[in-house]
């Protein structure tokens, strides 16, 4: 595939699964047009596929030199790598290459954002705003109900399968990144909607060959995409007002948060997150501190 198909292939994942506002998405496609730019203006005639890291470093120098010597500051050179970045990973996501040529080079460091999270009332708001009338909406209050009860991420979601809800024990066996598996518990309410769903929703549909196993199902009897999951949710949150922008990982964020913030042990939420390093899971223990932080500024009588 060349540049123009990949760059706007990309563009559709930034706006619709990073769900990124209109100026962060032309700034990323505004790098990628740069490196391309770049690679012309030096008779490098290569497609994304056989980018190569020398000439990913190679034009970072080039755009470090065009600023007169004097190197980009590290929000501007962090910024331009994440666009860059993001390239990459997601075509190694979408496997149109097998190595990711910019892995190698280190981002500035810059200190972690924490993850936007809802508040369990904005949740309920979400949850509660599902027309159950319909056997799409059973099968939508279903699935957040699940995304928020054991923090899956949309990739586990749409990818679950009936085998493995062991409604007697209250555990999903969930495959996670790199193929690795892992039970993380569900709750009553949310196993009391996905029974609905599976018993007395899905049974009325179409099943196509090889998607018998899916828990969740769409009208023309294959699994769901992530893409639609994202639909969903954005709908959702339009109807409702929410000004937030809300993605099926704000409900992993918020699963995670909302647990700490009851006591919860940071080994634990590790464990169901499925983080392989306890560091990744620490940005919610930052996010904890500042829900300390508020309570004391809105109640204490001194603050």
């Amino acid at each position: 595939m060349n540049w123009d198909i990949l760059i706007r292939q990309f563009k559709n994942y930034l706006q619709l699964e990073r769900s990124l506002s209109p100026n962060s998405v032309e700034a990323y496609i505004h790098d990628i047009v740069k490196l391309r730019q770049f690679l012309e203006k030096n008779n490098i005639n290569v497609s994304p596929q056989k980018v190569e890291l020398s000439h990913i470093q190679n034009f970072l120098e080039d755009v470090n030199e065009a600023k007169n010597d004097e190197k980009l500051a590290p929000h501007s050179q962090a910024r331009l790598l994440s666009g860059i970045k993001s390239f990459f990973k997601f075509l190694l996501m979408e496997d149109v290459i097998s190595i990711d040529p910019s892995a190698l080079i280190d981002a500035p460091k810059l200190g972690r954002k924490l993850p936007d999270t809802l508040s369990y009332n904005e949740i309920e708001a979400l949850l509660t705003a599902i027309d159950l009338s319909n056997p799409e909406g059973m099968r939508n209050r279903a699935m957040l109900e699940t995304l928020y009860s054991s923090g899956l991420r949309v990739s586990e979601l749409v990818e679950l399968r009936i085998s493995n809800v062991f409604a007697e024990i209250g555990f999903l066996k969930v495959l996670g990144k790199g193929n690795k598996e892992r039970l993380v518990p569900i709750g009553k309410e949310a196993l009391k909607y996905v029974r609905i769903y599976v018993d007395e929703v899905r049974v009325h549909i179409a099943i196509q060959k090889g998607f018998e196993n899916y828990v969740f199902l769409n009208r023309r009897g294959k699994n769901l995409s992530r893409v639609m999951v994202f639909t969903i949710i954005k709908n959702l949150a339009t109807n409702i007002g929410l000004k937030k922008s809300v993605s099926p990982h704000t409900f992993r964020h918020s699963f995670a948060t909302h647990l700490l913030e009851g006591g919860a042990d940071l080994r634990a939420v590790q464990e169901m997150l499925g983080h392989e390093s306890i560091t990744t899971t620490e940005i919610y223990t930052h996010l904890d501190r500042d829900y300390l932080k508020q309570i004391i500024t809105d109640y204490h009588p001194r603050s």
